[in-house]
C-alpha cells in the first residue's frame, strides 16, 4: 500500500515522504496511529500544499534570523560590575548576564546562543559570537566596565 508518512518513522523514511509499504503494517499499525494516510490522488495534491507550506515558513523564518542577526551585528553592549579596590571583579560576566543585558535592549537571545569560553573575569572589552539557526552569527562588543 503506498502511503504519506504524516511523521518520522524509524526504518521507513521521513516525514512527507510517499513510500510502498506492506498492507497489513499500513491497516493495523499505521493507518490507526495517525502515522500515516493513504496516498490518494486527493492526498498527494494535500502533500504538494503542505511542501509548499512548509517551505514557505523556512523562507520566512530564514528572513527573520537574518534580520535578527544583521540589527544584532556590530552591537555594543555595556555591562557595569562592581570592583574591588584592586581592579578585582566581583562577580563574573557570563552568558545569562549578556542575554539579560540583549533583553534589555529587546533582543531574545538564549544564553545557549551566545558562544564563551569561559566568564570575563575583567574590565575591558570583548568581541563575543551570538550563534542562530541556519548556521548564521553576529558578534557584538562587550564592555565590562566599573559599575558607578
Amino acid at each position: 500500500m503506498r502511503v504519506i508518512l504524516l511523521q518520522d518513522i524509524e526504518n521507513i523514511g521521513k516525514k512527507h515522504e510517499v513510500k510502498d509499504v506492506k498492507d497489513g503494517y499500513a491497516r493495523n499499525f499505521l493507518l490507526p496511529r495517525g502515522l500515516v494516510k493513504k496516498a490518494t490522488r486527493e492526498s498527494l495534491k494535500w502533500l504538494e500544499n503542505q511542501k509548499e507550506i512548509e517551505k514557505n515558513k523556512i523562507e520566512e523564518e530564514l528572513k527573520r534570523v537574518q534580520d535578527l542577526a544583521s540589527k544584532i551585528d556590530g552591537l555594543e553592549v555595556v555591562i557595569p560590575v562592581k570592583i574591588g579596590e584592586e581592579g578585582q571583579l566581583f562577580e563574573k560576566v557570563n552568558e545569562q548576564k549578556i542575554s539579560e543585558k540583549l533583553k534589555e535592549f529587546g533582543f531574545e537571545i538564549n544564553k545557549k546562543q551566545i558562544e564563551l569560553s569561559e566568564p570575563i573575569k575583567e574590565l575591558g572589552e570583548f568581541p563575543i559570537k551570538i550563534k542562530f539557526e541556519h548556521n548564521l552569527e553576529a558578534e557584538i562588543r562587550v564592555i565590562v566596565s566599573e559599575e558607578k
